[in-house]
């Protein structure tokens, strides 16, 4: 498509893009990168080009990762059945260990050479490096699934500051040395809270939060916190979006300025959110700012 157009026409788009560099430059975006849009590997390729040209550009990009599917399926080639109890995962000292094959290893390691690639200085850390992630038993029933009990920020800050890309998998420890399955979205509300970021992209298999679930023309651009609740009690949020919606708020209340649920299936939805006027999903924010979306 970007033959179709001429450079005059691409030289108007690079310049209506201009104030939202001015914004982003030197701040921090936390992206939070799982779903459809990891398992396909056209849309992989969008993500990860999307991180370069903001990293190129100055934004500060912080990558937090799930690996879901692949780790069903080493769990399926290692003959062992995946469990889930309100949309966790039962994890076992086994299933432990396969999480943290997958996470910190295969998945992890796949999206850093990914940014390499792409032209990115990137590196590579598990929520136990550093004890970037400390975390405690959630509930005996689901295993070592874990709660975050404290973040220690500064080995993604020596990151940033050293000018790399840090690429995050969701793993968490405890002072016994025992490793923690943490939900994803949670590991990427509290980074992004400690890191002060400017905003936290949750990348989902939905357009954003919708008034007719099943009409994408109905989405909500922007919703406050405190509009959150009416959109609980009316039912237009349920199921599978009440969590994320609940982990955009937390994220709010740690101090991120807004947070985006998207639809990591747009490609190049990123850029389009950060970097046009139109943006991309539902914003959740604090309250009215007077900033505007759209």
């Amino acid at each position: 498509m970007i033959d179709s157009i001429s450079n005059a026409e691409r030289a108007l788009v690079i310049t209506q893009a201009l104030p939202y560099i001015k914004k982003y430059t030197g701040k921090v975006v936390v992206v939070k990168y799982g779903g459809n849009a990891m398992v396909n590997e056209t849309l992989k390729q969008q993500v990860m080009e999307d991180i370069v040209l903001l990293w190129l550009i100055g934004v500060k990009v912080v990558l937090v990762h799930g690996g879901g599917p692949e780790i069903n399926e080493l769990m399926q080639k290692l003959g062992k059945k995946s469990k889930f109890v309100d949309g966790l995962r039962v994890t076992d000292k086994e299933t432990v260990d396969i999480v943290q094959m997958v996470l910190a290893g295969k998945v992890n390691k796949t999206l850093v050479n990914l940014l390499e690639m792409k032209g990115g200085k990137a590196v590579g850390l598990s929520g136990m490096d550093g004890r970037l992630i400390e975390a405690q038993v959630k509930d005996e029933k689901l295993g070592f699934v874990g709660d975050i009990t404290k973040i220690h920020i500064k080995p993604v800050n020596d990151l940033l500051e050293k000018g790399y890309i840090p690429v995050i998998s969701t793993l968490g420890i405890d002072k016994q040395g025992n490793t923690y399955n943490i939900n994803g979205d949670t590991a990427a509300a509290h980074i992004a809270g400690a890191l002060g970021a400017e905003r936290l992209i949750m990348m989902t298999d939905v357009a954003g939060i919708l008034k007719d679930k099943d009409d994408p023309s109905t989405l909500i651009p922007e919703i406050t916190i405190n509009e959150a609740n009416s959109l609980y009690e009316s039912g237009i949020v349920s199921g599978g979006m009440i969590p994320k919606l609940e982990c955009c708020i937390d994220a709010i209340h740690r101090g991120v300025k807004h947070v985006v649920i998207m639809d990591g299936r747009v490609p190049h939805a990123i850029l389009m959110e950060l970097l046009t006027n139109e943006g991309a999903g539902t914003m959740v924010t604090g309250v009215k700012d007077g900033y505007k979306k759209h």
